[in-house]
């Protein structure tokens, strides 16, 4: 798929590699997003973490008003660097700020340097969203997905059924992932009314045109039900915990 040349800035890709615009550091682990019909690894969602593999939040509680755009932008370009480095082949997973993406075509241009500078295909980039993070308008998500997804590349809600569930979003523009909340998942197996909320999304998610994560799973009893409900992606730990700075190989149980 070919883009605008424009669109690249290779000077400014190499600055957010090196960590121009922060006063701190971070890297990342990684968490496999596994497709249990083949048992193969769909994706790797990129987590942010302390240069130690501290946890998240010791990242995150420094990003603040002023640094969140080149925050953004930097984990775009180290996740794709780090990916590139470990010999990812499958589908990578970033997070990212819509309130730090004033204009989706313009602040994609050092992720596609990225790519190009570290050899990543960009058909491989899903960009996540969390879903409970406080927008000011609805209107300006739905342009950042319909803009992604017009260059190309998947989308995903994270967190789905978290309290903050964008049902206007599902109709003005539907992700390619919808990623269940962990709260929905924990006990699925035994508790009825999260099973006819997950049952509910799994119908509307079929409609769409889209695909269901089922993420947070600890249980064999989870997966269980999950898998016989017709959801063939799953992350959380029964699986494998997050790697630091490398690509965990997935656990299969056997669910019969």
């Amino acid at each position: 798929m070919e883009r605008p040349d424009i669109l690249f800035d290779e000077s400014y890709c190499d600055q957010c590699a090196c960590g121009e615009g922060l006063d701190f550091q971070f890297s990342f682990a990684f968490q496999p997003i596994v497709d249990s019909t083949d048992e193969s690894v769909f994706a790797y969602e990129a987590l942010v973490r302390g240069l130690q593999g501290e946890g998240a939040w010791s990242v995150l509680s420094q990003v603040t008003e002023r640094n969140r755009y080149s925050f953004d932008q930097i984990c775009r370009v180290k996740a794709v660097k780090l990916a590139s480095k470990l010999g990812m082949d499958t589908m990578l997973s970033i997070n990212f700020m819509p309130n730090a993406v004033y204009k989706a075509e313009y602040c994609i241009r050092t992720t596609l340097a990225a790519a190009k500078n570290y050899n990543f295909d960009t058909r491989k980039l899903i960009f996540e969203l969390t879903e409970g993070e406080d927008l000011s308008s609805t209107d300006h998500l739905v342009s950042i997905i319909k803009a992604y997804q017009g260059m190309g590349f998947s989308t995903a809600i994270d967190d789905f059924g978290a309290g903050f569930s964008r049902y206007n979003l599902m109709t003005a523009s539907p992700p390619d992932l919808l990623k269940l909340d962990m709260g929905l998942i924990r006990d699925i197996d035994r508790e009825p009314n999260k099973q006819a909320v997950v049952n509910g999304i799994i119908t509307m998610m079929s409609e769409l045109g889209g695909r269901i994560v089922a993420e947070g799973v600890e249980t064999v009893e989870e997966y269980a039900w999950l898998k016989g409900r017709g959801i063939r992606l799953f992350q959380g730990y029964l699986f494998a915990r997050p790697g630091f700075e490398t690509l965990p190989r997935p656990y299969f149980p056997d669910v019969g």
